[in-house]
C-alpha cells in the first residue's frame, strides 16, 4: 500500500511540472543538456513499451480467453514448448537490452557533466561552495559573489566548479542541467546553458540537516545587457565578503537567516551580494582539506577552532585547549 501510494504521488509530481513561476524539472527543459536528457527519457521508455504494452494487452485477453465457463477454449495439458514464442519472449527483451546499451553508452559519452559546451560564446566561469544550507557563488572574473542567486547571460555556456565546506552536497538545476555531487576536498564540474532568459530552480538534493529544504536558489538566465547590469548592482549594493565574513556564513543557517543578518533593503528578500572576494578563496576552501589531517566541525567554517584562525595565537590556543576538554562557550 506505501509503495502504490508513493507511485501515485510521483505519478501526479510529473504531470503537475510546469505550475510553478521557476521552471524546476528537465521535462520543462530551458537548455540543450536537460532537453537531451528529456528525449533520453522519451527513447527509453518508448523501445520499453516494446516489452510492455503486449504484456498489458495480452493478460487480459489471455484472461478472458481462458475463463472457467469459457468450453470452446483449446485446452493442450500436454502441451509445453512454441519455438516461435520462445523466440519473441527471449528475443525481443534482448534486442531491447541491446539497442538500450549502445544508446546508454552513447548518453554517457554526450552528457557528460565534465563535457563542456559547444558555443561560439566563451563559457561563463562560476566557482560553487556548498554550505549549510546555502550555496555561494563566485564570479572570478568579476570579483563579485551571491547567495540565493545564480545569474548568467542566456546563450552563453556556464562552467561550474563545484566543492563543499561542510558534509557532502548534491547540486541540481534540474531544467538545465542533470546532478553533480559536492564534497570537502574535492572539485567537480558540470556545464549548463539556457536556450533563452527565464527562472530556473536549483536545490540541494542530498539531506544534510534541519535546513536542508532551503537550501534552494534561483538561476536567472539572463540578456548580456541585463547580466552586465546584475554585475553593476552587485559591486554597488553588496557588502565586502571576507575571511570573517566568510566564517560567519559558515553558522549553520539558510539565505533568508543571512539576508536578515547582514542584508540590506537594496537586496531581495532570501538573496545576498557580496561586492567584493579574495581571489583565492574558492582554492583556499580545497586545499584547507588536503593538510593530511581530519578536518572536524569546530575547524570548519563557523566553528570555534576556524574562528580562532583569525584570532591571536593565545586565543587559537585557548579554544583548541577548550575544544579538547569538551568545553563550548558559543
Amino acid at each position: 500500500m506505501l509503495i502504490t501510494k508513493r507511485l501515485l504521488i510521483g505519478g501526479a509530481a510529473i504531470f503537475l511540472v510546469g505550475c510553478t513561476a521557476a521552471s524546476s524539472s528537465f521535462l520543462d527543459p530551458g537548455g540543450p543538456i536537460a532537453a537531451a536528457q528529456k528525449a533520453h527519457l522519451i527513447q527509453v521508455t518508448l523501445y520499453s513499451m516494446i516489452a510492455i504494452l503486449p504484456v498489458f494487452v495480452l493478460v487480459p485477453l489471455i484472461l478472458w480467453r481462458y475463463r472457467y465457463n469459457n468450453k470452446s477454449a483449446c485446452y493442450k495439458p500436454n502441451w509445453e514448448f512454441s519455438g516461435i514464442l520462445d523466440t519473441l519472449m527471449w528475443g525481443v527483451p534482448i534486442a531491447i537490452v541491446f539497442v538500450l546499451s549502445i544508446q546508454l553508452w552513447h548518453s554517457n559519452k554526450e552528457l557528460d557533466p565534465y563535457k563542456p559546451i559547444d558555443s561560439e560564446f566563451p563559457a561563463l566561469q562560476v566557482q560553487v561552495i556548498g554550505l549549510d544550507w546555502k550555496w555561494l557563488f563566485i564570479y572570478p572574473e568579476y570579483g563579485i559573489a551571491s547567495i540565493g542567486e545564480m545569474a548568467f547571460p542566456a546563450d552563453r555556456p556556464v562552467a561550474l566548479r563545484l566543492t563543499s565546506d561542510t558534509v557532502m552536497q548534491s547540486f541540481l538545476v534540474s531544467s538545465l542541467a542533470g546532478q553533480i555531487y559536492t564534497m570537502p576536498g574535492m572539485e567537480t564540474q558540470l556545464h549548463l546553458k539556457a536556450d533563452q532568459p527565464g527562472i530556473f530552480r536549483g536545490e540541494n538534493t542530498q539531506f544534510n540537516g534541519i535546513g536542508f529544504t532551503a537550501q534552494k536558489f534561483n538561476a536567472l538566465g539572463m540578456s548580456q545587457q541585463d547580466f552586465e547590469s546584475w554585475v553593476t548592482k552587485i559591486k554597488s549594493q553588496g557588502v565586502a565578503l571576507n575571511d570573517s565574513m566568510y566564517s560567519y556564513l559558515g553558522n549553520r543557517s539558510t539565505a533568508t537567516d543571512i539576508h536578515a543578518a547582514i542584508g540590506t533593503e537594496t537586496m531581495p528578500k532570501g538573496i545576498i551580494y557580496f561586492s567584493s572576494v579574495a581571489p583565492d578563496l574558492y582554492t583556499r576552501v580545497i586545499q584547507r582539506y588536503h593538510s593530511g589531517l581530519t578536518i572536524s566541525s569546530e575547524e570548519q567554517p563557523g566553528g570555534k577552532l576556524y574562528r580562532a584562525k583569525l584570532m591571536n595565537p593565545t586565543a587559537q590556543s585557548s579554544l583548541k585547549a577548550d575544544n579538547a576538554r569538551g568545553i563550548h562557550n558559543d
